[in-house]
């Protein structure tokens, strides 16, 4: 009795320890033996115990084991978290996957009352949509390191579309647009590392052969300068802007990502700078309208090639709009 009462106590012993070790990384079958003391044979009757016990052990791959996190309840600053990041994926895309969708359900899910209920409730128009092909073949090219080919229409230019074929590195969320983008390198025409937008894209399709994303590779690198998608590419530009005394308070409290506060003057203004990616012509295209959303309570100070493109906007908007009234001051 008492023998058996040992072996008994033993086995469990030996279960919340694999459990345990499982926790920390994916795991080998001999690996584990070795570690607790026992024979392989003896190791994996315990692994199918586990796997039968519901406490999310399994296999993936020959030989490797693996233990799926157990759900804790989140605290309130973590449900409000999770809570905006649900938010943040409801209003990202207007023609979601299904099994976007189930993340979401998933998120919901996490979140404690009232939040978990109203959550739901804005899914639910959602589950109408249809299946996004871009959406999902450009997550399966990231995760399975295919090279990926598709259409592309340039967001200027004749609104023709060219064959791409791209190896995507990276997938983010324009913060200004909240739009998907692929980060990756184009072999089929610039051999460079370029920003692409899921909805300009189209006759997407995976190809068969694989890539290894470079090792120097860093989302945060690429984007250090991008004031939305695009990055460095070894280019930037130094803008220099003055901000009216009315909009310098939004300037100050929303803390916007890469804006310098410089000097503050005497007239309640504010001078700041950023430093931005720009495109292919030396252009900071990317904050050109975010620019232009401040209207009359912004000056473009530098560079010259910004403030004057301002300036001709401003100039091609009177000359269209303005009446002879306007002209007149009646």
């Amino acid at each position: 009795m008492a023998k058996s009462v040992s072996r008994a106590l033993g086995r469990a012993h030996r279960l919340r320890r694999i459990v345990e070790l499982l926790q920390l990384r994916p795991q080998r079958v001999g690996e584990l033996a070795q570690r607790l003391g026992c024979s392989v044979r003896t190791l994996q009757r315990d692994l199918r115990l586990l796997e039968e016990s519901g406490e999310g052990v399994r296999k993936i791959r020959r030989g490797v084991y693996t233990i799926d996190p157990k759900p804790r309840p989140l605290n309130p600053v973590e449900a409000l978290a999770v809570h905006a990041a649900t938010r943040l994926l409801y209003h990202q895309t207007p023609a979601p996957h299904r099994h976007y969708v189930y993340a979401l359900d998933k998120l919901a899910a996490m979140l404690p009352e009232p939040a978990r209920s109203l959550a739901i409730e804005s899914i639910r128009p959602l589950r109408k949509t249809g299946d996004d092909r871009t959406l999902e073949l450009i997550a399966r090219a990231w995760f399975e390191r295919r090279y990926v080919a598709f259409e592309y229409r340039a967001a200027h230019g004749s609104g023709r579309y060219h064959p791409k074929e791209v190896a995507v590195f990276f997938v983010e969320v324009n913060r200004h647009n909240l739009s998907l983008y692929a980060i990756g390198y184009e072999r089929s025409y610039h051999k460079a590392v370029r920003t692409w937008k899921l909805a300009r894209m189209r006759n997407v399709h995976l190809l068969t052969d694989g890539y290894e994303i470079p090792r120097d590779f860093s989302p945060n690198a690429y984007l250090q300068s991008a004031w939305g998608l695009m990055g460095r590419r070894e280019r930037s530009a130094l803008v220099k802007l003055r901000f009216a005394p009315e909009a310098a308070p939004r300037v100050l409290e929303d803390d916007i990502l890469g804006l310098e506060i410089i000097e503050q003057q005497g007239d309640g203004s504010v001078v700041a700078r950023v430093e931005v990616g720009v495109d292919d012509q030396g252009f900071p295209i990317e904050i050109f309208p975010w620019i232009q959303s401040w209207g009359p309570r912004v000056e473009v100070l530098e560079p010259g090639t910004l403030r004057e493109r301002w300036l001709s906007e401003i100039r091609e908007m009177y000359r269209r709009f303005a009446t002879e009234d306007d002209v007149l001051g009646g």
